[in-house]
């Protein structure tokens, strides 16, 4: 064993050892960011980092499993994505489309789809659903992907929903704009039922949300990690827990 990781080991088992589990968040969001960029410093592809990106995605959610986080979100595909050549698309929905089937396979974590699943090919659409399906019972981690996913579309989709709801039982626009409150579009988030995210993850040192669970995250704690997801390790995901423990959340009192 080099020293280096020696000393890695090491000094991840001094900060792991002092953490307080119960002040871990219960419901983590990451942003997962810097695929490209990482193939690029690596002299790779951009395939190789979006595989990269997926192959550390069991492995943060072992981490998540050793410090009693409950509900990870896992922002995977945005709306925006979706715009991006097809040379590159399908190569990136192919592996998502494996990635989510591994999650489901591997039988610790419940899978959920989280986004707008008409706007998703057809193939994998059905692998989202097949996943969510497949793990429905399983009392691991709820995992949501969030796949053709953007924080606007999902408010859309929500009033959308409200909308429709109401309109078949009858319900005016006015008799509803008396009634309405958040709790009534908070139920037809894609996360609802759902605890709000407490920690939302950013790696590749971007320091914004990108319209990331925009509703949700309005008293979410926000961790920047400065390297790239592929290359994010064990100790950078117990220094973000520990930078959390330490901040008093005031939910705006």
């Amino acid at each position: 064993m080099k020293l280096r990781d020696l000393v890695y080991r090491l000094y991840a088992r001094r900060v792991e050892g002092r953490l307080d589990h119960a002040a871990s968040p219960k419901h983590i969001g990451v942003i997962l960011d810097g695929n490209r960029r990482w193939a690029k410093a690596s002299g790779g592809t951009t395939e190789q980092g979006h595989q990269a990106g997926a192959d550390k995605i069991s492995e943060m959610l072992g981490w998540c499993t050793e410090t009693d986080v409950e509900v990870v979100t896992l922002w995977m595909l945005s709306t925006d994505n979706l715009d991006r050549p097809e040379d590159e698309l399908r190569p990136l929905l192919n592996i998502i489309e494996n990635t989510v089937r591994g999650l489901a396979a591997d039988g610790r974590w419940r899978v959920h789809h989280v986004g707008n699943l008409d706007i998703l090919p057809a193939r994998t659409q059905t692998v989202l659903k097949e996943a969510e399906q497949a793990t429905h019972d399983v009392e691991g981690i709820l995992v949501n992907v969030a796949v053709g996913y953007g924080g606007r579309q999902e408010i859309t989709d929500a009033v959308r929903s409200l909308l429709l709801e109401h309109a078949a039982k009858g319900t005016s626009i006015e008799e509803l704009a008396e009634v309405l409150d958040v709790d009534h579009i908070a139920e037809h988030l894609y996360t609802r039922g759902q605890p709000d995210p407490d920690l939302v993850i950013r790696t590749s040192g971007e320091q914004r949300l990108s319209g990331f669970m925009l509703w949700q995250s309005a008293h979410s704690e926000y961790y920047f990690c400065e390297v790239f997801w592929p290359a994010f390790r064990k100790v950078d995901f117990l220094r973000a827990l520990r930078d959390y423990a330490a901040r008093h959340r005031r939910y705006g009192v």
